[in-house]
């Protein structure tokens, strides 16, 4: 199985996937070795340039880029994780659901996702964490009450075209349950479908996280969060444009590589999809 997954697997895919792992090596291991710590201060190195004893320089408190941008790969990395882990758990458990027993219960809940869909995302983020207030947790709680209607629908369309498959109807007729037929015929493929979407989504809900920090109402400082370096940077646009370019370079990079590994999931499991569901 492993062969043929190394086998078939795009390349652009594998290229993604060990950038990924060289970017969650470096957002867990680095800060256990760093010896600056994101929110020191050293007024003396205000602006430091390149050197040994800092790679990326300072920022304009004395602070080293590189440490933060890492802490900053690790606040961004966690908190988008933890977003699709939660809307993917509500999305499968509430579409699935709502495709599965159907009528009335599938109405109502496509009613309710039809009301969270109708509204932009980020428009829908900047009310909940307006009423939430600011900080990480209040950022995670908004971005999941905005992206849980789509996965939610998607797990819905789903579990209708299995719903029509003959071992679905065949369990039924076995005696198992709705809950037993749901777990053994309905989850794993789900799981599978939701997953690719949700390696796609990742980058999208890092710039969410981001934009919301730069706009000052999502992560506050002293954390260092790649939106907030990118909002604490802009007063030097002109004056030294590189500040902003570690941050920015540092998101461009994220996004490009869960696209291009939820792209390439999507076109692996779309040829082997049966393979995977069967065994």
């Amino acid at each position: 199985m492993q062969n043929q997954i190394h086998k078939h697997f795009p390349l652009q895919g594998k290229i993604a996937l060990c950038a990924l792992v060289l970017l969650l090596a470096l957002a867990l291991l680095v800060p256990l070795f760093s010896p600056y710590k994101p929110d020191a201060i050293d007024l003396s190195k205000q602006l430091a340039p390149i050197s040994k004893e800092h790679w990326l320089g300072c920022d304009h408190l004395g602070r080293d880029i590189f440490t933060r941008l890492i802490y900053g790969a690790y606040i961004s990395l966690g908190a988008s994780a933890c977003i699709i882990v939660l809307v993917m758990g509500i999305g499968i458990c509430v579409g699935g659901v709502a495709g599965a027993l159907g009528g009335a219960w599938d109405r109502v809940i496509m009613r309710v996702c039809d009301v969270f869909l109708s509204v932009p995302t980020m428009v829908l983020a900047l009310f909940f964490v307006g009423v939430l207030g600011a900080g990480l947790v209040n950022v995670i709680i908004a971005i999941t009450l905005t992206h849980w209607a789509f996965y939610a629908r998607i797990a819905r369309s789903l579990t209708i075209t299995l719903r029509t498959k003959e071992y679905v109807a065949i369990s039924y007729m076995q005696g198992q349950s709705f809950w037993q037929s749901f777990r053994r015929n309905f989850l794993p493929s789900l799981c599978i479908h939701i997953l690719v979407l949700a390696t796609m989504d990742m980058g999208h809900i890092m710039l969410h996280i981001a934009g919301l920090s730069f706009l000052g109402l999502g992560v506050q400082p002293p954390l260092a969060e790649w939106g907030i370096m990118l909002s604490d940077m802009k007063e030097y646009l002109y004056s030294a444009p590189h500040l902003l370019l570690y941050p920015g370079g540092a998101l461009f990079i994220s996004v490009a590589v869960f696209t291009l590994l939820g792209d390439s999931l999507r076109r692996y499991f779309a040829t082997h999809l049966e393979d995977v569901r069967y065994g």
